[in-house]
């Protein structure tokens, strides 16, 4: 009976571990998120969250397709002082009345931005970052880790 004790404190301290962790972790990484400022005044598209850190950035919004009649939504990325850091594009797709996106990057200091239609792509996008992961995923990932180094 006392192993028994012993065994579900054990579960009780790693499971409170657990909670407190992801506490922590979601608090920390939010907080780091500042919002970025708008450059322009394109009523199609509408941000709902654009936020930078100092090494990352995330926008999600979405595009009202039925009144434009270019290929893509250029998003343009810029310092604290107006410097040109970088572009993402995204490609519209006129079978939707309204089409959500999600972006992500990896820049530093990014401070604003400006959207822009444009029909063409030029060279030089930023590179695609994967979606951020889900809770499944963050834990199947820590699973394996801790499987691998154990």
């Amino acid at each position: 009976m006392d192993r028994m004790k012993t065994f579900l404190k054990y579960a009780l301290w790693v499971v409170a571990f657990a909670i407190l962790s992801e506490f922590l972790i979601n608090v920390g990484l939010n907080s780091m998120y500042k919002q970025i400022e708008r450059k322009d005044e394109i009523q199609q598209v509408q941000i709902q969250q654009a936020e930078a850190t100092l090494v990352n950035g995330r926008m999600k919004g979405t595009i009202d397709t039925t009144n434009i009649d270019k290929q893509y939504v250029r998003i343009d990325l810029f310092s604290k002082r107006g410097v040109f850091l970088g572009k993402k594009y995204i490609q519209l797709q006129k079978a939707q009345s309204k089409q959500d996106f999600s972006i992500y990057f990896e820049l530093e200091d990014v401070k604003s931005y400006q959207v822009s239609l444009v029909n063409e792509k030029e060279e030089g996008e930023l590179e695609l970052i994967p979606k951020e992961w889900t809770k499944p995923e963050i834990i199947l990932a820590t699973a394996i880790t801790l499987l691998i180094f154990w």
